[in-house]
């Protein structure tokens, strides 16, 4: 196995007022063949949410799209959970 640089964020966006409360996780892994995997897991607060794996062969292209897809998130409302003010977080 390669010595890819992993990262990973967690994400929520919280509005109890429409009823929502969801979570976004990015994370960056290296493959068992050389490659790089980026997973997203999504859903409501207290489910296991979806999953889905994108694998990429250059370590570049994962963090492009990490990078792209983290900016879109916060741009729709999401925070990470210590930001999230008066404790709404379940």
């Amino acid at each position: 196995m390669t010595d890819h640089q992993t990262c990973s964020t967690d994400l929520r966006r919280v509005d109890p007022e429409r009823n929502m409360a969801r979570f976004y996780l990015l994370s960056i892994q290296p493959t068992l063949f050389g490659g790089i995997s980026l997973i997203r897991n999504w859903g409501r607060i207290g489910t296991s949410g979806q999953v889905k794996i994108e694998t990429y062969d250059r370590p570049e292209e994962a963090h492009r799209a990490f990078r792209r897809l983290e900016r879109v998130k916060r741009r729709r409302g999401y925070v990470d959970p210590h930001q999230v003010e008066g404790g709404n977080l379940v």
